[in-house]
């Protein structure tokens, strides 16, 4: 195994996924295999009640050709939370989101490793869902429709899991606590005026187990992000500074 940094990490993240965390590290190591791109995973199982964690142990014991490290939080912390430590655990150049729920197919993941180096900050954005219901898609499309009116910025999805220089985020996170944490992230650093693309990549529904973004928890967060994004734009306007 070679000791010099991997191009990139990805993190992965786990909360109570023990029907769909193989399933994940499985489709991302056959995509690192395929593209024989330099990778780490990061896999941050923020205090899971159910068996993910000696599920993913086993995995790693069965796969030692791939560097990857697991951290088990000992109480929840939240997906933003954990999303900065899993920047700070890893050492690749470049760094990824990947939500342990088995929703990206091998053909994304390729996506995302051909997208390195083309910009600080590669957004992805899915043109349809596999499987999501009507309502969830609406709310998706309010959701960006209010975060571009908000930021004064024209992207087409701020929940794609973004690729991104980990110094970047080690230097600019998002203080936002929940679901919210990208678009703050995203804004911010469009502010900072990053380079950025926009790709289009594919996803499907999970198959198994329910989706955790509708949550009470989520909602505040959204909220916080819409806030911190509005008082940025008025420190824009008002001191003209980003």
């Amino acid at each position: 195994m070679s000791t010099s940094p991997p191009v990139i990490t990805f993190f992965v993240a786990c909360y109570n996924e023990e029907e769909n965390i193989v399933a994940t590290l499985d489709t991302l190591l056959r995509a690192i295999r395929k593209t024989q791109i330099s990778a780490e995973i990061i896999v941050v199982d923020d205090a899971s009640t159910d068996g993910s964690v000696k599920i993913i142990q086993e995995w790693r014991a069965a796969h030692p050709d791939i560097a990857s490290k697991l951290h088990v939080n000992k109480r929840n912390q939240g997906l933003a939370v954990n999303f900065v430590e899993g920047a700070f655990l890893g050492s690749g150049e470049y760094y990824r989101l990947v939500c342990g729920d088995n929703v990206e197919p091998q053909e994304t993941f390729e996506h995302v490793i051909a997208s390195i180096g083309r910009a600080d900050l590669v957004l992805f954005y899915q043109p349809g869902v596999v499987g999501r219901a009507w309502y969830r898609k609406q709310l998706s499309w309010f959701y960006t429709a209010l975060v571009n009116t908000l930021s004064g910025h024209k992207i087409h999805y701020y929940n794609g899991l973004p690729l991104i220089r980990r110094g970047i985020v080690q230097r600019w996170h998002s203080n936002s606590h929940g679901f919210g944490f990208q678009a703050d992230l995203i804004t911010r650093l469009l502010d900072k005026e990053f380079t950025y693309i926009q790709l289009p990549v594919k996803a499907i529904e999970r198959a198994k187990g329910q989706s955790k973004a509708l949550t009470m928890r989520n909602l505040c967060s959204v909220a916080h992000t819409l806030l911190n994004i509005t008082i940025r734009r008025v420190a824009k306007i008002v001191y003209g500074y980003n």
